[in-house]
């Protein structure tokens, strides 16, 4: 009876074994390229909580926002990737459970004495210490998965909001280029009546008449042209939005919208460790290192403990009797001898899906760094862009009302008045143009940085 108790303590003792028995890499975060701060920065204003302003905070416009809430609600992507999460998760109970022991019952009734095997009830369990942490290993490594899965999920998030709020602005652009268009067509038309009556008049010559009348038709082309544009980004907003293409309701025009402007241009490096893209390529990373720790366990013997209890007996009306039971607990330990460098080669193989993990990381990090870079200038330079061209607009404004009155006085030939209001309306489209850029920039900057798209 001792000697049965102490088999039991043994037991237990092999069974609470320190977790120093681990073998495997300890995980070791890959180096990166530093860099204090972004190049191009004078003297701005830094914010540490960009990582806590969120996406709706970012847009002044309900229909936009109403837009992305239904995009983020009907996106399959999305739905892809919240699927993948809660795979995941049923993988890692799966993976819990290997660091237990595991339970089985099973019963054989026999109503013939003379047969073989006797009837029996029983019970059994067996359990394979992690003597050397292989189970432990996996399962970081499936709880490392199941983390980079949830920054994968944030991926998408970002991609769809910004990707509509991009989608939006251009929407907006074309709707303004169509007013400009109108406008055009309807003051060149006006300059054409007025022009048609002098030549019928005999006071100008018939170049004056057909130079404004080809004007007129590049208007009037251009028009059913933008009107095309309108139509393809109204698809393009319904596929994003998870809906059938159909007309797009507006609110606010590019000059009206705003987005928030205190995001900082001179962030240092290291809170491109918020980007979901940079978190889960390090998840990925430690995952694969993890699992070298798995190949490595593979190579040492397992421990593995067994027990059983039951009733057997030939006779099945004296099958539950004492004299029936019976028990038994056992210990074996097996692993492998010579399988030609097998599991050697399982631990290189390991490590070097380690390795591109690592570098795929390593990328990932100095690609981010390459955006806010991008963002960052996309946002200065069309802001200041935006200004100057701004400034032609005006400017053009006031020398098309000049040279349309001093060719209203006979001073110049029509063909100056066409030159100036061809620049100008160019101008207008380009500005037009720039509005929307201009927004998009500070979408990208936002995202870039990692911002809350929780």
């Amino acid at each position: 009876m001792i000697k049965k108790y102490k088999i039991i303590v043994v037991i237990l003792a092999l069974a609470l074994l320190p977790m120093g028995c681990m073998v495997g890499p300890k995980y070791a975060r890959p180096e990166e390229q530093k860099s204090e701060s972004y190049r191009n920065e004078k003297n701005l204003d830094t914010l540490a909580s960009v990582t806590n302003l969120k996406w709706f905070d970012l847009f002044n416009d309900d229909v936009l926002k109403d837009l992305i809430t239904k995009g983020l609600a009907n996106n399959y992507d999305l739905k892809i990737a919240v699927s993948r999460i809660e795979q995941l998760k049923a993988e890692l109970g799966y993976s819990k459970s290997n660091l237990f022991p595991s339970f089985q019952y099973g019963a054989t009734i026999n109503s013939n004495e003379k047969s073989f095997p006797v009837s029996n009830a029983g019970a059994s369990m067996s359990w394979e210490l992690d003597f050397w942490g292989k189970f432990r290993h996996e399962n970081n490594a499936v709880k490392s998965e199941l983390l980079a899965t949830e920054e994968a999920r944030k991926v998408v998030l970002s991609d769809i909001v910004s990707n509509i709020a991009t989608a939006y602005f251009e929407l907006r652009n074309f709707d303004n280029q169509l007013e400009i268009a109108k406008q055009t067509l309807a003051t060149r038309q006006k300059s054409f009546d007025l022009i048609n009556a002098r030549f019928k008049s005999g006071y100008v010559s018939e170049v004056d008449k057909v130079q404004i009348e080809q004007q007129v038709a590049i208007a009037e082309a251009t028009i059913p042209s933008i009107k095309r544009q309108i139509a393809y980004q109204e698809n393009t907003l319904s596929i994003l939005t998870g809906q059938l293409p159909s007309e797009i309701q507006r609110g606010k025009s590019n000059t009206e919208l705003q987005i928030v402007s205190e995001i900082p241009l001179n962030i240092p490096s290291s809170l491109l460790e918020n980007r979901p893209d940079v978190k889960a390529a390090e998840l990925r990373y430690r995952a694969s290192n993890e699992r070298i720790g798995v190949a490595q366990a593979m190579r040492f013997p397992s421990v593995n403990l067994a027990a059983i209890a039951g009733f057997a007996s030939a006779n099945l009306s004296d099958m539950f009797l004492g004299s029936s039971y019976s028990q038994n607990a056992s210990g074996g330990i097996a692993g492998p001898l010579f399988a030609f460098g097998k599991n050697k080669r399982r631990v290189e193989i390991n490590r070097q899906q380690a390795e591109q993990f690592k570098f795929s990381y390593q990328k990932t990090y100095i690609t981010a760094v390459s955006e806010v870079e991008k963002s960052i200038q996309d946002v200065k330079t069309y802001k200041e862009e935006w200004q100057a061209r701004n400034k032609q607009v005006q400017a053009a404004l006031i020398n098309y009302k000049l040279s349309y009155e001093r060719y209203d006085s006979g001073y110049v030939s029509y063909l100056e008045v066409l030159d100036v209001e061809r620049t100008l309306f160019d101008a207008q489209l380009s500005l037009s143009q720039l509005s929307e850029r201009q927004l998009s920039s500070m979408v990208q900057l936002y995202k870039a940085l990692g911002g809350g798209w929780n």
